[in-house]
This record gives C-alpha cells, structure tokens and sequence, in this order.
C-alpha cells in the first residue's frame, strides 16, 4: 500500500506541481500552484476593494443571524453552514500543518501563514458567492454546490460550455481524491500518532490481517464506525454535529494556548521578531525568503482551503436570500482558522523551541511529517498533562474534519456517478479510515498535499473568469445595505 502511495504521489507531483514557468530561485524549486494561489489572491483581494478588511463588521452581523428574510432559500442557517466549513478547516491542519510548515520552512513560515489567510478571505468569498449563486436544487432536497457547480453553469454563461465541463469533472476528481486523502487519511493518521502516545496497547504488536501490526487498527475502526453514524445522515446531521463541536474544540484548543503563551508572555515580542526576520531573511531554513513563503502558503491553504473551492459546497446548502450575504459570512473562516487558531500554534511552537527537534522522538516526528507530534511536545513541555487535552482536541478536530469532507465527496462523486451511488462513496471513505492506519504517514502527508492543492488549478481559473460577476453582486448589495434596504426586508425575531 505504501508503495501506491508513493507512485500516486510521484506521478500528481509531477504533472501539478512542474516548476516550468519558475524553476529554481536560489536553489528552492517554487511550484506553480503556490504561484497560482498567490496571484490569484492578490487580484481578487484587489478587484474586490479588500471586502475582507471593509465588510469585517458586517458579515458579523450576518453570522448572528441579524439579516435573515422571508425570500431565504436554503436547508442550514449561515451560522450552521459557517460551522460546517470551519469543522472541515479547523483541525489537525491548524495542529500538525502548523509545525510542518515551520519545521521545514523557519520561523517565518508563519508570517507567510498569516499573509495567505488574509488573502484566503477574499478567495474565501468569492468562491463561496459563486457557489450560492450557481446551487442546484436536487429532486430529494439536497443541493448541489461547489466549484463543480460554478465550474460548469457559470462559465458556461461566459459562452464556455465545454471548457467549464471540463473543468468542473477535473474539479470533481480531485475533489475526490482530496477527500479521501487530506479529509481522510491525513487526519487519521497524524491523530492515530498522538493516541498511540497516550493509549500504550495501541502500540502493542499482534497478528493482524494476516501481517504482523500494532494495533492503531483498533482506534481506526472506532473513527470509522461513528464517522459512519453521522455521515449517512447527511448535510443536516453533519450541520448539527459541527454547530455543536466546534466551538468546544475551538475554545478548549485555545485556552490551552493561552496558558503556554501566559507562560512564556515576556518573550513573545522576541517571537514575533523571530517570525518577520525569517520571514524576509535569506539565511531562514529551507531556502530563505522563498522557502518560507512556500511552506507558509501551502500549509496555509492545507489549513484553511481557501482558492480550492471545498467549503463552497457546505456554504451552497445555507439559507440566504444574496449570494454575496453567504460570502460575507465566509470571510471568518481563513480568519479563525489561520489568522487566530495557526498563528497562537505557531507561537506555541516557537516558543518552545519544539520545531528544532533536539530529541530523538522530536527529529524522528520532523522527518516523518508527523507534526501532531511536535505541537503536541510543545505543550508537554509547558504542563505535562496538557498532550492528554490535546489528544482530545485532536480526536475532535480529526473526526469533525472527516464527517464534513466525507460530504464535500460525496458530492463530487454525485455529480460524477449520480445521487443513487452515494452510499458506494460512503463505505469507500469509511475503509479509508481502517487503511489510514496501517500505511505509511510521512508519504501521506505528501499525497494529501498535492491532492489538496491541485483544486486550486481548475477552482482559481474560473474564480478569474466569473470575479466580475461577484464585484457587480457586491456592488449591489452594498448600495442596498447603505440605502437600508436590507434593513427593511430583516425579519426581526
């Protein structure tokens, strides 16, 4: 199995990530879907007149439910829809990409962490727009969004019918597969790790399926089995799990960063410092500036997914009269997500001194990508119960992940194979749980990767092409905010 992994890897590798347009700068090889993200986020956070710093305030009220009317149309609240997507962002990614990113690209991978959320929010927006815009209304009441669904009917509006079709399959493949790897086997297997560390027996070695392996079998079958009670109950079971979920897990994570941050409080003026300086120095691990910006960019978008097109299928299921309101409510996504949650990591890491390794335990957990690991040594060395909570936080932020990218697959492979073959995708992903712990991590992380990024490919073309639909959306509604037009029409509760 590992070698599969290795040869899938190898061969997407080759095909997403060719260096044909940058080749080497100062000998770090610069991919091009880095460059592709990049580029795309400085011009939408440009032509969009920065709405992620300027409409801040209003999707507030949006979230808090001020601005709901008679005309929504919908299955889940926009709280509940926000809620969904962050489960889907919030969670191993703001724990083991995090110390990834820094392990491999400095100190000042967080900075360009940081940059890429901000930028993430207007690739959030529009993204998410399009996909309120371009929702379809099946049969059996569920709704079909994404970038397959912008993809397809909205370029197909542009007079681009073929190439959107295109586009939207390529999307819906990738999709897939990045479901499967990054919403699957990634999370597992980085989880699967930390409890190991915390439950010995899963350590312990006995004859399994006819091999000789530990038995993280075990904790496998235990994610799969109650993933699969949440899952087959859809959109709305997956919206009410996720409501209820992520605030504890977010809040719990964070009071738990608070208190490492409380202790090491005079120093983390020096950690800043250490962040910009590596951020911009050509002598930063990994290939100075660029090698930072490369690790905090991808890791960043691992995190937060903003440019793939992912959470535009969980916000497409919201009940919203303005495709533009959805958006808005959007923009707090790669905020929490990787402004607040990956940056207070980050400092967590730095702090500590974890990402340099120093052990054997910490530099084999660096080599094999297993940055749970290093995260979690990080809080150990501060209080030594805290990997326990952490290991509980892991476990909630790994299965809320899974059961909404196990949805974000299933629509894809929806709109690929159609609605009666749901449930074949369905034990598919729940076996992928089972085989996530008894591969091989490190080329994991690697496969999941490139699945993931390799949405951006498809997702930021059709973001260009179809962005003058969303400033003229946005420029409506915002002469209708200001007229207090959409003040009238709110129903008061």
């Amino acid at each position: 199995m590992n070698d599969l992994f290795i040869a899938l890897n190898t061969f997407f590798e080759k095909i997403l990530f060719f260096d044909i347009f940058l080749g080497q700068i100062e000998g770090v090889s610069f991919p091009f879907v880095v460059a592709w993200l990049i580029a795309g986020g400085v011009f939408l956070t440009f032509k969009m007149g920065f709405v992620n710093l300027r409409m801040f305030k209003h999707s507030l009220y949006i979230v808090r439910g001020k601005y709901h009317t008679k005309e929504d149309k919908g299955i889940i609240s926009p709280f509940q829809s926000l809620a969904t997507a962050l489960s889907a962002t919030v969670g191993i990614g703001n724990i083991a990409a995090v110390s990834i990113a820094i392990s491999l690209g400095g100190a000042g991978a967080a900075f360009w962490m940081i940059m890429a959320g901000f930028l993430g929010m207007t690739l959030k927006f529009t993204e998410v727009t399009l996909s309120v815009k371009h929702r379809e209304f099946l049969p059996d009441g569920t709704i079909m969004g994404g970038g397959m669904e912008y993809l397809s009917r909205g370029l197909a509006q542009k007079g681009m019918l073929k190439t959107g079709k295109i586009l939207a399959i390529v999307f819906a493949f990738f999709m897939i597969l990045g479901a499967l790897g990054a919403g699957n086997l990634f999370q597992i297997s980085q989880s699967v790790a930390i409890m190991q560390e915390h439950i010995p027996f899963l350590k312990e070695n006995t004859y399994t399926f006819g091999l000789v392996k530990d038995n993280g079998y075990l904790f496998g079958l235990l994610m799969a089995f109650i993933t699969g009670l949440v899952i087959i109950g859809g959109i709305k079971r997956i919206a009410q799990v996720a409501a209820k979920i992520v605030p504890f897990m977010v809040i719990l994570y964070l009071l738990m960063v608070i208190w490492v941050l409380g202790t090491y409080f005079t120093a983390i003026p020096d950690a800043f410092a250490l962040i910009f300086r590596e951020a911009f120095s050509p002598t930063a691990v990994a290939g100075g500036m660029l090698g930072a910006m490369i690790q905090g960019f991808q890791r960043a978008v691992f995190s937060n997914e903003a440019g793939l097109g992912s959470a535009g299928i969980a916000h497409s299921a919201a009940k919203v009269k303005y495709p533009v309101r959805q958006g808005l409510v959007s923009l707090y996504e790669p905020f929490i997500d990787t402004v607040v949650v990956c940056t207070m990591t980050a400092l967590v890491v730095i702090l500590t001194g974890s990402y340099l390794g120093g052990t054997e335990a910490l530099d084999a957990a660096i080599a094999a990508k297993q940055g749970a690991i290093v995260t979690s040594a990080a809080f150990g060395s501060v209080v030594s119960w805290f990997p326990t909570v952490l290991g509980v936080a892991i476990f909630m932020f790994a299965f809320s992940t899974m059961v909404t990218w196990s949805y974000y697959g299933e629509r894809a492979w929806v709109y690929l194979f159609g609605i009666k073959t749901s449930i074949i995708y369905k034990f598919i992903f729940l076996a992928f749980i089972i085989i996530a712990t008894i591969t091989n991590t490190g080329t994991m992380v690697d496969f999941s990767s490139i699945l993931f990024l390799a949405l951006a490919i498809p997702n930021i073309f059709g973001l260009l092409i179809m962005s003058g639909d969303v400033k003229r959306m946005l420029k409506e509604y915002m002469i209708k905010l200001k007229s207090g037009e959409l003040d009238k029409e709110a129903i008061r509760d």
